[in-house]
């Protein structure tokens, strides 16, 4: 068969494939840079970004786990300024488009974030981050509530036009719900799943490995989990998905893809291979060629149940 159609649209983001990469696990792709070319990707993912710089948490803040890791780095970061004088500068060479992790500690900075970048042109849409575990506020004290969820969707849709990806947490009772809410605020796209809360105990010292005690499980180990609330998801929200969660080959873009993803997001797995977001991209294309698939959009919510 011809080559396979790899090009999607991610809730009005255009992207030559399906593939970007997990925020914070990529930073902007410099140095990943060094292993392919990151043009190669449908998007580059930036990591979460705030207003001022934020030191993030104290060490130690990485464990390792039976397939996965632990992270409690705290959103560490220079803050929105040095985002467009370093990174945007850097990425505006390549020839991939650029989604913008959004964090804050109040409604009013993410706000404010959007506002910082609405001028800048080489911002293609934004990854609003309700979702991570950990910070003490903001983050995902935000995405686990319906009515919180909705104010900060709505202020940050009332800040732009730009494609606007909503970053949910599996730390809920019902993410259909808390998507569906995400949805009617503005979100053009869900993105999920973030990190499950999740720790680690060394026996000897009997003590916590991480020095904030719990932090976020990332990895093959979440796969399942992340598999089922894409599928969930996909179901209650007329939007397109952006599934992450133990992804490291094309089969596994497969799946979350079946499952309802439109693209995915590549994360834990470049800290083991820097070369593992190219990868997954052509091992997508492989597995559509072998299945006779010419269009990659064919696999979306495919999964025949």
């Amino acid at each position: 068969m011809s080559d396979v159609s790899m090009s999607v649209n991610l809730g009005g983001l255009s992207m030559k494939n399906p593939v970007t990469v997990a925020s914070g696990t990529f930073a902007a792709g410099r140095e990943y840079s060094d292993f392919f070319d990151v043009s190669l990707l449908g998007a580059v993912t930036t990591k979460g970004v705030s207003l001022k710089g934020w030191e993030g948490n104290d060490s130690p803040r990485i464990a390792e786990t039976a397939s996965g890791m632990l992270n409690s780095i705290g959103l560490q970061n220079p803050g929105v300024a040095a985002l467009r004088e370093k990174d945007l500068a850097w990425l505006a060479r390549k020839d991939v488009p650029v989604i913008v992790n959004v964090s804050g500690h109040s409604i009013q900075e993410y706000v404010e974030v959007i506002e910082a970048l609405e001028e800048d042109d080489r911002v293609n849409a934004y990854e609003v981050n309700i979702s991570c575990p950990n910070v003490d506020e903001g983050g995902m004290t935000f995405g686990t509530h319906v009515p919180s969820v909705e104010a900060v969707v709505s202020s940050c849709r009332t800040a732009t036009k730009r494609p606007l990806i909503v970053k949910l947490s599996p730390n809920v009772t019902d993410i259909a719900e808390i998507a569906r809410a995400a949805e009617s605020a503005g979100a053009d796209a869900i993105s999920l799943i973030n990190t499950l809360l999740g720790m680690a105990i060394d026996a000897r010292t009997r003590k916590p490995q991480l020095a904030r005690v719990v932090g976020g499980l990332s990895g093959p180990a979440v796969k399942p989990v992340a598999l089922r609330m894409v599928w969930q998801v996909h179901q209650a929200v007329s939007v397109p998905v952006l599934g992450m969660g133990g992804i490291s080959t094309g089969i596994d873009a497969a799946e979350f893809m079946l499952a309802g993803a439109t693209a995915v997001a590549v994360g834990t797995a470049s800290f083991s291979n820097p070369r593992a977001a190219a990868e997954v991209v052509e091992g997508l294309r492989a597995y559509c060629k072998e299945q006779g698939v010419s269009d990659v959009n064919d696999l979306i919510g495919a999964l025949q149940c």
